[in-house]
């Protein structure tokens, strides 16, 4: 298994979440890209717990459920592992070596900083190119998992009916649909530092880009599950009763001042200390903009109160904003779903490597 694989038929992108599986496949019209397929299938509850999948059978069931819905005709797909799951390290390589050489060097370096006995990791790199340190090297970035964490996510696929073609990592899969966003950054994000706070159900992750590279992740225990919890113990609904109304709306009137804004003020809090964790850590003290992902990022009116709480301009993370969208999409639900849709975007994205 390829953990930066290599593409030969149709794929579509799938992440799973805590609480649901969201498939999308890209496709090109032209010079752009076109939204061909598109599904979110909801996870029964504790199927996945902070990224590990704990039933793979429920998860199997949401896979085939969005293949369903989505009408993809793709059979294989990119999935993606925590970042918290995974080992990268940038290690310096004699530029003379061949791959073959070079993958042998690389498993024997590899081993002295992996705390994992090697027969229990799946390992992959990538030649990032010439070296700044020594002029005859190269940069490779090594990346590795437990087999584990690996193995679980092809079998979740396969149940669903698809075959895993690649196993990616989930901050890579953001850089890739963070790419997309330029247009939406002031200058065009060009040499601009940009902090994305990804904030879904059970966890929300911090990635900084400098210049469209990742230069920070760090995930926390926040999300929108504690907003459904909330609506839960107020109003005396079931856990699915809660998740339905916080979409669909039909709260009573001291909802929004009451539960969503207490919310709202806790996710600038949670944000406002990732990012104060990013300062303190690198050489940075300050971003020149945020951008909200994840399904939190859709709550009306998040990104004004981001602006003034935080003094960061704030937008809404919207990878599709310059895409076609083939006639079985449907726009509203595309648009609505966009923030929550950057790591399955970035995962599509590997069908044109």
């Amino acid at each position: 298994m390829r953990l930066f694989g290599r593409k030969k038929a149709a794929l579509v992108g799938l992440d799973i979440s805590s609480t649901a599986v969201k498939l999308l496949e890209l496709g090109r019209a032209g010079e752009r890209y076109r939204v061909e397929a598109y599904a979110v299938a909801p996870l029964p509850p504790n199927a996945v717990v902070e990224k590990s999948i704990a039933d793979v059978e429920a998860v199997g069931r949401a896979i085939a459920q969005a293949v369903k819905r989505s009408g993809t005709k793709a059979r294989h797909a990119a999935v993606a592992v925590a970042g918290s799951a995974v080992i990268t390290k940038v290690i310096t390589m004699p530029a003379s070596l061949s791959e073959s050489e070079l993958e042998q060097q690389i498993r024997v370096e590899a081993d002295q900083y992996i705390p994992y006995p090697m027969e229990e990791v799946a390992l992959d790199f990538q030649v990032l190119g010439p070296s700044e340190k020594r002029s005859d090297s190269v940069d490779v970035l090594l990346a590795a998992s437990r087999s584990e964490n690996v193995d679980v996510r092809v079998a979740a696929v396969e149940l669903g009916g698809l075959t895993a073609k690649v196993v990616d990592v989930e901050a890579f899969a953001m850089e890739s649909a963070f790419s997309l966003l330029g247009p939406q950054l002031p200058e065009g994000g060009v040499g601009k530092t940009v902090a994305v706070a990804d904030v879904g159900a059970t966890m929300t992750t911090l990635h900084v880009f400098h210049d469209f590279k990742i230069i920070y992740t760090r995930e926390q225990v926040f999300g929108g599950k504690q907003l459904t919890e909330e609506i839960q113990r107020r109003y005396g609904l079931s856990y699915e009763e809660a998740g339905l109304a916080k979409r669909q709306g039909g709260l009573p009137d001291n909802y929004v001042p009451e539960v969503l804004e207490p919310f709202k003020e806790a996710m600038a809090q949670q944000i406002s200390r990732s990012l104060q964790f990013f300062f303190s850590s690198s050489q940075y003290n300050n971003v020149d903009h945020l951008v909200l992902a994840g399904g939190c990022a859709s709550i009306a009116g998040v990104d004004e109160l981001m602006a003034d709480k935080l003094g960061i301009p704030t937008s809404i993370a919207n990878p599709f904003a310059d895409m076609g969208l083939s006639s079985k999409v449907k726009a509203h639900a595309l648009s609505n779903d966009a923030p929550a849709l950057m790591i399955a975007c970035g995962l599509a994205l590997r069908n044109f490597d």
